[in-house]
């Protein structure tokens, strides 16, 4: 059940940001009276981050965190959702924060900068908000 709620989840918030891009829509093609090629439908890539501690001393909630995002991932694919008339292709972008919130502050700006749609994570508190910030 919980993991069906994450799979929901996610499938909501990239069709959600999907509807925040600027892209204009596309038009249609020409009517031409020679046969149409069957052509592969187009796809989009949506990057999904997670943050957990994958080493140290509580790395096997990490890991369990990372399974279920990972099966949520698999199951979204295997939906074989269209966001826009799309084949909608959801990744998994994964990082260690080692439970440490200096270096949960380094995976979540290479999150930022690998663009993803959305974050499953930090695991703990701690890391999300770290003492200097409160």
């Amino acid at each position: 059940m919980k993991n069906t709620k994450i799979g929901l989840t996610l499938v909501v918030a990239s069709m959600a940001l999907m509807g925040c891009g600027d892209k204009p829509a596309p038009k249609p093609a020409a009517k031409s009276d020679a046969p149409a090629a069957v052509a592969a439908a187009p796809s989009v890539e949506i990057k999904v981050g997670h943050v957990g501690p994958l080493t140290g001393g509580i790395a096997h909630l990490g890991k369990d965190n990372e399974n279920g995002a990972r099966l949520a991932i698999e199951q979204a694919n295997e939906a074989k959702i269209k966001i826009g008339g799309k084949d909608a292709k959801f990744v998994l972008v994964a990082e260690d924060d080692q439970a440490d919130p200096k270096v949960g502050t380094t995976v979540a700006q290479k999150l930022v900068d690998a663009k993803v749609a959305g974050v499953v994570g930090h695991l703990n508190s701690g890391v999300s908000i770290p003492a200097s910030d409160i």
